[in-house]
């Protein structure tokens, strides 16, 4: 297939991954942008070595996911005993424009990294020998030589399990919440505090509806202790799914509702600038932190509209995609 952006960073003018993502994503070693399967739904043999992948990856969540390796320049599903130090994660199933799943997840971590300089996983496009994409995306949990690094994701530090909290327990928190769940497991918590903030603003603006407990975690440290993870899954789920809600969190922002009179006077009631800056100063930011923070996300970013553009994503879905986002700004900056 022919390629007129780096699949991995979408930078113009390259027809594969460009060198600067080979060394974010690959140490600088060379790596095809193409995958030796049919994606998994085509070749009925190679459907069945992706059911035995899944049988060994350890990885929850609802969309299907396996473990690759890059062994000689090719991305391979791992096999027994290999420890695997990348996540395949084809188009989804069950959702409008199933499709664009991928495309859409490495779009909207790209917008997170580029623009707004969020940390998030290591991630790029990938695809499979009938020329379907896939999203790939770079374990943070594996370090030097193998090593697994801890990681905790707030639903089992909150002690929410689906045995306690019925099936939906991972939604069944705030933010604040988890603002909480921050200052009592990381020493540092001031430093990640401002990383969550931003991130919660983040899947806001950009209408990511699926930011639930499993989606934040703290990860170890080389010297033992916790941070926030790196940012992952992020998407914009009103594409795939009919949406009422502006969180994924059924209690919202605060722990109890604490609306301003912009969100009670908006048709919506959608949060607005006041809501987060009340929010900020919730979570224990200072209120001159906390309008540094949120500024870059109360202006118009042009590189959004030009990442959405160089994005995998077809034409149709780029327009859906950047009406959203202008949607969201709009509310956010009424008073």
């Amino acid at each position: 297939m022919e390629l007129k952006y780096c699949p991995g960073l979408l930078t113009e003018g390259f027809s594969q991954y460009s060198p600067l993502f080979l060394r974010r994503m690959f140490n600088g070693k060379k790596a095809s942008h193409m995958l030796p399967y049919n994606a998994p739904d085509v070749d009925e043999e190679d459907q069945q070595k992706f059911m035995e992948n899944q049988k060994r990856i350890s990885i929850s969540g609802v969309q299907e996911k396996y473990s690759v390796i890059l062994k000689k320049n090719i991305l391979r599903l791992t096999e027994d005993k290999e420890q695997g130090t990348y996540i395949l994660k084809p188009k989804a199933h069950g959702l409008n424009r199933t499709s664009m799943v991928p495309a859409n997840e490495h779009l909207t971590m790209q917008i997170a990294a580029q623009v707004y300089q969020i940390q998030t996983a290591e991630n790029g496009m990938v695809f499979f020998k009938n020329d379907e994409p896939a999203y790939f995306t770079k374990r943070f949990d594996i370090g030097e030589g193998g090593r697994r690094l801890g990681k905790e994701d707030f639903a089992s530090l909150a002690g929410m399990t689906a045995e306690n909290k019925g099936k939906n327990f991972k939604y069944n928190y705030s933010y604040e919440g988890i603002a909480e769940l921050i200052r009592r497991y990381v020493g540092a918590w001031k430093i990640e505090m401002e990383k969550y903030y931003r991130l919660v603003i983040f899947n806001y603006l950009f209408s990511n509806g699926d930011a639930h407990l499993k989606n934040f975690s703290l990860l170890e440290t080389i010297n033992g202790d916790y941070i926030l993870s790196p940012a992952y899954d992020l998407l914009n789920t009103r594409i795939h799914v009919n949406e009422e809600s502006p969180f994924a969190l059924d209690n919202d922002l605060f722990k109890e509702r604490n609306w301003s009179d912009c969100r009670i006077q908006n048709k919506d009631h959608y949060p607005c600038k006041e809501d987060f800056i009340e929010f900020g100063k919730a979570i224990q930011i200072s209120e001159r932190r906390v309008f540094k923070l949120l500024n870059p996300f109360l202006e118009e970013q042009p590189e959004v509209m030009s990442l959405v553009d160089r994005s995998f994503l077809d034409q149709d879905t780029r327009s859906l995609y950047k009406q959203h986002y202008q949607e969201r700004l709009d509310i956010i900056n009424l008073e």
